[in-house]
């Protein structure tokens, strides 16, 4: 998608986490309250995790899924291929409903594109009168599993390389959403949320990220600076996120949602 995303999605690797990342994906779909969505987009599906959940709760509806990953739309036809969806390939940046969408649904995703002044308002002129547009971001970026991460990066040898993909603040103020939308909107809702994740397992936060926002920054590095910048961050992650007395990690892990409906 963006420049700074991976080039190459795992599936595997980020299923490892898929309940807690399913959970901010459900709960945005149960603010949803279009009932007769005939013609719905998962924009960015990924590995299809969500797309059976539109199926269940519009089962007569028209649903494309697409998604700019290879990988990921592989993964989603092989578990979720017995629903009737329309699996696509397609860059969002770029993406144009083919005809006025009821429902377009996006679960983080959005994040790793920029210019969001000028793309959600065209992202809500893909919709018909009364389309909703339903957004979820990972909003964490000022969090230390973060800032941590730009800091390392912008810190060792590896900075000449790591800098230029660095990204301080692509998400915006929930301020500046509805300052966007709502010349477009019959109803708007913004709001966020702090997941308290408990995780198991060593570098808990550093797996949970590796898969995602520091994915970008491990494919440009070579084998030898790639564990040099994991071991460093992984120390700065551990003295940020340290271990409870049980052994789990507590992981708070912010996300902002919008569900925008079109005048």
């Amino acid at each position: 998608m963006n420049e700074a995303s991976p080039q190459t999605w795992e599936p595997g690797a980020y299923l490892k986490f898929a309940d807690l990342r399913l959970r901010p994906a459900l709960d945005l779909l149960a603010q949803v309250s279009h009932e007769r969505a005939a013609q719905i987009t998962d924009l960015g599906c990924g590995a299809g995790n969500v797309t059976p959940f539109l199926r269940h709760r519009w089962p007569e509806a028209e649903i494309t899924a697409l998604d700019s990953s290879s990988e990921m739309l592989a993964r989603a036809k092989a578990e979720h291929g017995e629903f009737n969806v329309v699996w696509r390939q397609a860059d969002v940046r770029t993406w144009a409903a083919p005809e006025p969408q009821d429902l377009i649904y996006s679960n983080a995703v959005l994040h790793w594109l920029d210019d969001h002044e000028a793309l959600f308002p065209r992202l809500m002129g893909e919709l018909t009168p009364g389309g909703v547009l339903a957004v979820q971001m990972p909003n964490q970026f000022a969090q230390p599993s973060h800032a941590l991460m730009r800091q390392v990066a912008r810190t060792g040898p590896w900075a000449d390389v790591l800098t230029p993909l660095l990204r301080d603040a692509p998400v915006a103020e929930p301020s500046a959403y509805y300052d966007w939308l709502s010349p477009q909107c019959a109803g708007l809702d913004i709001w966020r949320t702090t997941y308290e994740q408990v995780m198991d397992g060593d570098d808990a936060v550093l797996n949970w990220i590796a898969s995602t926002a520091l994915k970008p920054l491990l494919e440009a590095l070579d084998d030898e600076p790639r564990r040099a910048f994991k071991t460093a961050l992984a120390g700065e992650l551990a003295r940020a996120y340290p271990k409870r007395a049980d052994g789990k990690t507590l992981f708070a892990f912010q996300r902002i949602f919008i569900v925008a409906q079109k005048g």
